[in-house]
């Protein structure tokens, strides 16, 4: 039960952290993380993220029974036990409805490596999923299979982006790069056809950041 309710404290200070930097809008968007192998931590529906305490946070196991919690789980629960189910290694699931990202959606164009942070964190594009309705199994399904085994994020398409990780910090970095990436490429189209970075070039930066990014443990 430590790891749990260490879970639900994580899960309110990320979604904290998600509403200050306006990657959601309003209620929208939700996140989780999986403590244990069988169970998950997610947000409420519809409360405002500023509001929002660890008692708020429901308590689930993978087949979607609410162990704990006095609120609704997010509507998207069915997309985070989705992908916790095909992704042993997801501990964490950030879904965001943050403007620029949105616009890839909503056009339901990749976002392409551009970026060297892009190309070092992804190593390739993210996708766009095909569009379902919200909330539904067939969403689900789309944005699992389009993020496949290894895949970092996925394009829901005409409603936002969805980031994994190890943890919850890897998943937000990932969900800031997105947006990050998708505002300049938005915005280098104004100067012309932006210059995206090549398969070899993407590559190399990833290998690059992978071995030698950061400091030596």
């Amino acid at each position: 039960m430590k790891g749990v309710e260490k879970a639900r404290e994580e899960v309110v200070n990320f979604a904290h952290i998600v509403s200050r930097e306006g990657l959601c809008f309003s209620t929208w968007g939700n996140l989780s993380c999986r403590p244990e192998k069988d169970r998950t931590v997610i947000t409420p529906s519809g409360i405002p993220y500023e509001d929002l305490q660890p008692a708020d946070m429901i308590v689930l196991n993978l087949d979607g029974v609410v162990e704990e919690g006095r609120w609704k789980p997010s509507t998207e629960l069915p997309l985070h036990l989705e992908i916790y189910k095909a992704r042993e290694d997801v501990k964490a699931i950030i879904h965001t409805h943050s403007k620029y990202a949105t616009a890839f959606a909503v056009a339901r164009r990749e976002i392409a490596p551009a970026t060297e942070e892009m190309a070092q964190l992804f190593g390739g594009s993210v996708p766009a999923a095909e569009y379902a309705f919200p909330g539904s199994q067939e969403l689900a399904v789309h944005a699992s299979r389009a993020l496949g085994k290894s895949g970092f994020a996925v394009l829901l398409a005409n409603h936002g982006t969805v980031c994994v990780g190890a943890s919850l910090a890897e998943a937000l970095l990932r969900a800031r790069v997105i947006e990050r990436s998708a505002e300049i490429l938005l915005w280098s189209t104004l100067l012309g056809d932006p210059f995206l970075l090549s398969n070899g070039e993407t590559s190399k930066l990833r290998d690059l950041f992978l071995k030698h990014y950061g400091q030596e443990e």
